[in-house]
Parts: structure tokens; C-alpha cells; sequence
């Protein structure tokens, strides 16, 4: 059995450790925010942070999150993260929107590494991540106006 700590709670995990971290997310906690897009981590949309960092839950098995901090989008409570949430609002980012937790995700890693990026910052930041939808003119303007709204 493995033990992870996801959004501050320790939870325990009974599928193999194997089982790729999407799943016990989305199945043995009930977290479905994260989506399962590709399965080969090359659309973003199952992204989470561990330890802080973006990750493509799709491809990581679920050992490699035993003792460390797993984020999903339910769990997302920092400034930037609020400050993310609110510029995707006011600049209505979404249109389907299956992409938008990844998207938030990865926007939010990047302001905490990065408080006030370039658009070449926001581009290679956000280079994981496809909008089936394009409104990745959106995506950046919000992420400068989150961005804004931190240092203000």
C-alpha cells in the first residue's frame, strides 16, 4: 500500500503502484478536475503539480508520488492560483473548456516560479499544453493579468 498526500490530505492508495497517477486520482479519490486527454502526456490536460511542479498525471505511475506533495485542481489555493482563476474569468479563457485545468495548472507553476513573465516565459511554459479551441491568445492575456494582479 502507498500512501499519498494529495491537496493536504493523506490518503491511501490500493490500486498497483504502477497504475498511472490519472487514474487513482480521478477513480480511488473522486478528484475529476484532472482530465485524461492523450494518455502520453503530450496535451496537458491531466496535469497536477508534485512537490510544486507540473506533471502529466496520464504517464507517471502512481509510486513516484509516495512521499511527496500532489496538487490537483480542487486542491489549488495559492494567491496565484486565485489570481489565475480570476483573470481566466474576467477574460473568459474558457470555450469547451476540457483543456482549463491543465491550463490553470501549468499558468499557475509559472507564476510561482516566474512572477512577472515574458511572453516567451508564458509560451514555453504553456508549450505542454494544447487548447483544442485555440484561445491561447486568452490563455496569455490572462496569465499577464494574473500576473498584474500579484504585483499590484
Amino acid at each position: 500500500m502507498l500512501n499519498i498526500k494529495v491537496n493536504g490530505e493523506t490518503r491511501e492508495v490500493e490500486s498497483d503502484p504502477s497504475t498511472p497517477l490519472l487514474w487513482v486520482i480521478r477513480d480511488e479519490f473522486g478528484l475529476t478536475g484532472t482530465k485524461y486527454g492523450c494518455g502520453v502526456a503530450q496535451c496537458g490536460a491531466c496535469t497536477v503539480h508534485v512537490d510544486g511542479k507540473p506533471m502529466r498525471s496520464c504517464s507517471a505511475p502512481t509510486y513516484m508520488a509516495a512521499g511527496r506533495e500532489l496538487t490537483t485542481i480542487e486542491g489549488l489555493q495559492s494567491a496565484a492560483a486565485k489570481a489565475v482563476q480570476q483573470a481566466w474569468i474576467d477574460l473568459d479563457v474558457v470555450q469547451c473548456g476540457y483543456c482549463q485545468s491543465g491550463q490553470i495548472m501549468s499558468a499557475v507553476a509559472l507564476l510561482a516560479a516566474t512572477p512577472k513573465p515574458s511572453d516567451e516565459d508564458i509560451d514555453n511554459a504553456m508549450a505542454g499544453n494544447i487548447c483544442r479551441c485555440a484561445t491561447y491568445h486568452r490563455i496569455r492575456a490572462a496569465i499577464h493579468r494574473a500576473a498584474g494582479s500579484l504585483t499590484a
